[in-house]
């Protein structure tokens, strides 16, 4: 299983893999050792392979699946194919423009049976891939992201506030 993770010693974007083997893991930016907490990983089923059931950088337990694809990338590829859409259309040519939406479709479609699934954690945002670590969790929850988007915010204003700004 790997991960990738903001460290929460230097701040630092950064990438541990194979995080089971071990009882820590070292951020590849400051070499600081993050424990991995008790019981958060569990053995497989029959050989398979080991289940997460929290996250190992800070201390939630609400994860999500998603695909692990940019999603500006995403976006970009639906942003280009709606501008040369709208250029071809100012043009008259309909049947260049409808080639344009559709191969962007079929892009997006093709794209969304390639890449594979990760983890994501609501708090910290790491990122969980290898195989058999999205079986316990299910999508996207816009409640729960949006718990914990307030407070992130109410933490930012607490140290503002403790700061003097």
């Amino acid at each position: 299983m790997n991960v990738v993770f903001v460290c929460p010693e230097c701040g630092q974007r950064a990438v541990a893999t194979s995080v089971e083997q071990g009882e820590a893991f070292p951020c590849s930016q400051c070499g600081s050792q993050l424990a991995v907490p008790t019981a958060a990983i569990v053995p497989g089923e029959a050989d398979g392979p080991p289940r997460l059931t929290r996250c190992l950088v800070c201390p939630s337990t609400e994860l999500f699946v998603r695909k692990n694809f940019p999603q500006r990338l995403g976006v970009g590829i639906v942003v280009a194919g709606l501008g040369l859409s709208c250029v071809s259309w100012a043009y008259h040519e309909m049947l260049i423009t409808f080639a344009i939406l559709f191969s962007t479709a079929l892009l997006d479609v093709m794209l969304f049976f390639l890449v594979p699934e990760c983890l994501t954690c609501y708090r910290c945002g790491a990122r969980y891939t290898g195989p058999g670590i999205t079986e316990r969790f299910g999508g996207f929850n816009l409640e729960t992201h949006e718990k914990y988007r307030q407070q992130a915010a109410r933490r930012g204003q607490s140290s503002a506030a403790a700061s003097g700004e």
